[in-house]
């Protein structure tokens, strides 16, 4: 059964205990940030493991787009892509970057630091996501910018600089994307670039994956004091070989049938050693009843009695993909959970906090919204159709609570194909092989 062609998925109720063993696609925030540091690198590189989604093939499209050479091989889940050191092939050029986070972001820094004129627009969805502090940034360099619509939203054109200016600050206030995209794109710059971070931040796990890869393509990144960091002149990235962790973020639904379920679940190739900052939720699970062990096939999370935590007062902020799963599993703690500094998500593919309110809600779940996060309260949830906000992850984790609550409905399913095309697939073989036993 194609997920893809229905307008609502009902989830089939598992009894548990489960036993599972199962791999999950590429890490999305790894392989955009891959395909654009190949992009500026002096040389081909080639991606293995590489994510097949909407947002990334919206991220190859652009690349193509603007000149680079592409190898696209799906079956092997590999990538190759051509830099040229810095240089974007066509010096004009129009690009949708789609729903694409991070593609917007990391696009625009690129094109925004390069000499060419380029129109950028988005779907209607990241139409309405926040770009003007990273836009605001280009522009104190030099940049110029003219707004089709609204000032500091897609669509706009971009006309690069030769500006000499080599000091920068940018607002990571409602997103680090807007950081780990003036990062990546510093080396176009041969003078350098001091970059400060000015508003109020949230954790920075996404800017460590950055950083880190950085270093991996041969670019290293000084941080002389908290909220500085800086790129040397002369920088430049290297071709690599280069092998894409599993996404952490798609693994966490899964992990999170363990408490929901009991039984054991394992991802295969996930290991704490992750540079992904959702690792940080499955130590959470350990606070829920859950034992976990990295062994050479992956991760493994156990649960010997399912839906018998307490509930608990959280600070998501280094790992707030994963509210709505931790919102999935809240209803049925012993007591309430309270989620805290995520006021970010407010501005993400929907708004989260309002979507998770709303659709606990709709349940029978008593939550309220605060003003930096979510409390729920434990209840037994109602079967429900759940809207999901064009938001693959309000549709992946409240399909979670559909394996505990007969009739639940996902409405909208398809969204899932921005970062998980399978996972309801993947959900089908679940319940069918359990009941099949």
């Amino acid at each position: 059964m194609t997920m893809h062609a229905c307008s609502a998925y009902e989830v089939s109720s598992l009894p548990g205990p489960i036993s599972l063993s199962l791999s999950v696609p590429g890490s999305k925030s790894i392989t955009n940030r891959a395909l654009l540091l190949s992009a500026l690198a002096n040389g081909t590189s080639t991606l293995s493991g590489t994510l097949f989604s909407e947002d990334s093939r919206y991220f190859l499209s652009c690349l193509q787009e603007l000149g680079f050479p592409v190898e696209i091989c799906e079956d092997k889940k590999q990538v190759t892509v051509t830099g040229f050191g810095g240089r974007i092939p066509k010096k004009e050029a129009s690009i949708n970057v789609g729903s694409a986070g991070t593609a917007a972001r990391f696009l625009t820094a690129m094109l925004g630091l390069s000499d060419g004129v380029y129109h950028l627009d988005a779907s209607a969805q990241m139409r309405r996501r926040p770009m003007k502090p990273l836009l605001d940034s280009l522009i104190s360099l030099g940049v110029h910018v003219d707004y089709e619509g609204v000032e500091g939203f897609f669509p706009f054109t971009i006309t690069g600089s030769s500006h000499t200016n080599h000091t920068i600050e940018v607002d990571i206030g409602c997103s680090s994307q807007f950081l780990s995209a003036l990062l990546m794109s510093a080396p176009i710059k041969p003078e350098g670039l001091s970059i400060t971070l000015t508003g109020m931040t949230h954790a920075l796990s996404y800017v460590h994956i950055t950083t880190e890869m950085m270093e991996q393509f041969g670019c290293k990144v000084s941080s002389p004091k908290e909220g500085v960091y800086q790129i040397p002149a002369g920088s430049c990235y290297q071709p690599q070989h280069y092998q894409i962790e599993p996404d952490l973020s798609a693994a966490c639904y899964f992990y999170a049938m363990a408490p929901l379920l009991g039984g054991n679940v394992c991802v295969n190739h996930v290991h704490f050693h992750s540079m992904q900052g959702d690792i940080q939720f499955i130590r959470l699970l350990e606070k829920l009843g859950c034992t976990c062990t990295d062994a050479a096939e992956g991760i493994t999370v156990s649960c010997a009695k399912p839906r018998s935590y307490s509930g608990m007062e959280v600070d998501l902020s280094g790992f707030s993909d994963q509210t709505m799963t931790l919102a999935a599993l809240a209803p049925f703690a012993s007591s309430p959970v309270t989620i805290k500094n995520i006021a970010h998500i407010r501005l993400q593919e929907s708004d989260r906090i309002h979507a998770i309110i709303t659709e606990l809600t709709r349940m029978g779940i008593h939550c309220r919204e605060l003003p930096d996060g979510i409390y729920i309260e434990p209840g037994i949830p109602s079967a429900a159709s759940i809207e999901t906000y064009e938001d693959h992850r309000m549709a992946m984790s409240f399909a979670l609570i559909g394996l505990v609550v007969p009739g639940v409905k996902i409405l909208n399913p398809s969204c899932c194909k921005k970062t998980f095309e399978a996972y309801f697939e993947i959900l089908d073989q679940i319940t069918g092989r359990i009941k099949s036993n």
